[in-house]
């Protein structure tokens, strides 16, 4: 080991050691115990909305999860698709077309019988241009999705999905997609009720009241009773559900917070039954003191640094090359995250439905000074002011922190940190309102394309400013194409090209520690982080 590096992770431990004092707050918040029948969430930030066409994020997922539900269930111990709002279905020779027969008893939370009419309506919301949803490009696989959304085709009727009746879907894709039944537990395929959305505005406008208590009507096990932002989100068991009878807990109680030493707090003090993360610094110690209460499950997921390469000095790929040469991940994962974290040799995570690419980041933090040199930085002189945005959490800030001292370290440059709530961080990051931002993304189904993907021009989920042609030649000939070796073989030609245009940094593969208390049972781990509340259990 070089005497640099072994100074880095001596500071870098110094510097968590610091960091663990100042991340200690004086308030915990409360989730009062009450119902034995209740359980009590910890649910990461508070979520940006309840529409699940304006939303992007993990802890909506969870929610989102609760309150509707899709044509296709899963079942989370093997992601094998399970019947959900569609009884059943069946799939064409060519596997171009399927056809979902609904349930007859699937209901809305207010009585109303869910119908096919309804999945159309949420389907053309969340293509329709003007809605301008992130997650458009989810529905893609649909024939001519892609054009509508982009308004080239102006005739949703031409997008291949049809009410055959009120409880017969037919659904025509633009190719066989292997992992199409997967997609319809992600909500950006649930249905919406057409009434309730329009008793509160316009379909196609944002942030309007149909997503609050007493407006929401859902078609899932549980129906929205009270929302205090920032304090708690509470669910009760929806009584129009058709497989109510075998969901067992009759309340949910979420309570948002950024702090995961808050949340930590609450559960020892048995506020909590479930919690959303585990401080980085108590890990370890659960593992060795506790071990009953924690687990730390694989997680298809990716950390990353995005850079606006629109602006400078991140338009300069020299610049942005040497940042990402001078991570140390292997120090980051050993001796910050603690959580069995994988560093990232590449985007999308290894062995992403038998997926893994040739592309491998290093550490070089000589070609890195040597690159930001060439740039007109030599040892950082010059560098302009630069921050580094991210979403407020005292997990973040350790990592960040441990960051800001590698590029310190090794080029020579001050990084100034930028913590903000997650609603401002996004809305920067989408705005290209940036110069470096801490990033993640969770995959929605196993499949390399979710990954990729995101980086269309355009794409709501970009926000760096890359685009590539070729790339998205790539990746829609890859979508199209029916032999695994060739596909696999044309998303790693992608992945080369994202990565070597140095628009992201890939740093580590995520793992998800978390705290359960031991009267929670029939809590499955999966590679998604999904949880399914219908099938848990309340000892």
């Amino acid at each position: 080991m070089t005497t640099y590096k072994r100074n880095c992770i001596f500071s870098i431990l110094v510097l968590c050691t610091l960091l663990v004092t100042a991340c200690s707050g004086p308030n915990r918040q409360s989730a009062p115990s009450g119902s034995t029948n209740l359980l009590r969430v910890g649910s990461g930030a508070e979520p940006k909305s309840l529409d699940p066409h304006a939303v992007t994020g993990v802890t909506e997922d969870r929610l989102l999860s609760a309150l509707f539900e899709g044509l296709v269930n899963m079942d989370l111990a093997t992601l094998e698709p399970l019947p959900g709002a569609a009884a059943a279905w069946e799939m064409s020779e060519d596997g171009t077309e399927y056809t979902f027969h609904l349930r007859e008893d699937a209901q809305w939370s207010n009585g109303e019988t869910v119908t096919a009419h309804d999945f159309l309506y949420a389907w053309e919301r969340i293509l329709n241009p003007a809605f301008a949803a992130e997650y458009g490009y989810m529905l893609y696989p649909l024939l001519n999705a892609e054009a509508y959304n982009a308004g080239s085709l102006s005739d949703f009727s031409q997008v291949g999905a049809k009410a055959v009746d009120d409880h017969t879907l037919l659904i025509t894709l633009r190719a066989p997609t292997s992992y199409f039944l997967s997609l319809h537990v992600h909500y950006t395929w649930f249905p919406l009720n057409q009434k309730a959305v329009e008793a509160h505005g316009k379909t196609h406008e944002r942030d309007t009241p149909w997503t609050r208590p007493g407006n929401l009507v859902s078609n899932g096990a549980y129906t929205l009773t009270d929302w205090i932002p920032n304090k708690h989100i509470k669910m009760q068991r929806n009584e129009h559900y058709w497989g109510r009878n075998d969901v067992s807990i009759s309340e949910l109680a979420f309570y948002p917070t950024q702090n995961p030493s808050v949340e930590e707090r609450s559960f020892r003090a048995g506020d909590l039954d479930l919690t959303y993360t585990v401080p980085l610094t108590k890990i370890q110690t659960y593992q060795r003191n506790d071990p009953q209460r924690i687990r730390i499950d694989p997680y298809l997921g990716t950390e990353f640094f995005r850079f606006n390469i629109t602006r400078p000095p991140f338009d300069d790929i020299r610049v942005r090359k040497a940042f990402g040469l001078a991570l140390e991940r292997d120090t980051l994962v050993k001796h910050v995250l603690k959580g069995g974290q994988i560093p990232a040799l590449a985007f999308t995570p290894p062995g992403t439905a038998g997926y893994t690419s040739t592309y491998e980041t290093i550490f070089n933090p000589e070609t890195a000074r040597k690159l930001l040199a060439e740039a007109g930085y030599p040892g950082g002189s010059g560098f302009p002011s630069v921050e580094l945005l991210y979403d407020t959490s005292d997990n973040n800030r350790l990592y960040v922190e441990a960051v800001q001292h590698l590029w310190k370290t090794h080029l020579g440059v001050e990084i100034h940190l930028v913590n903000q709530d997650v609603k401002t961080w996004l809305a920067n990051m989408i705005g290209l309102n940036y110069s470096i931002a801490r990033s993640y993304w969770i995959g929605d189904y196993e499949d390399p394309g979710n990954f990729l993907e995101m980086f269309y021009t355009g794409s709501g989920n970009n926000r760096t400013g890359f685009s590539s042609p070729e790339y998205e030649t790539l990746l829609r000939e890859a979508a199209l194409t029916l032999d695994t070796t060739q596909r696999h073989a044309l998303y790693d030609q992608a992945e080369h090209i994202l990565l070597e245009s140095g628009a992201i940094a890939p740093v580590y593969h995520h793992t998800r520690p978390y705290l359960v208390q031991p009267r929670v049972r029939n809590l499955q781990s999966n590679l998604l982080g999904r949880i399914d509340f219908k099938m848990i259990r309340l000892e």
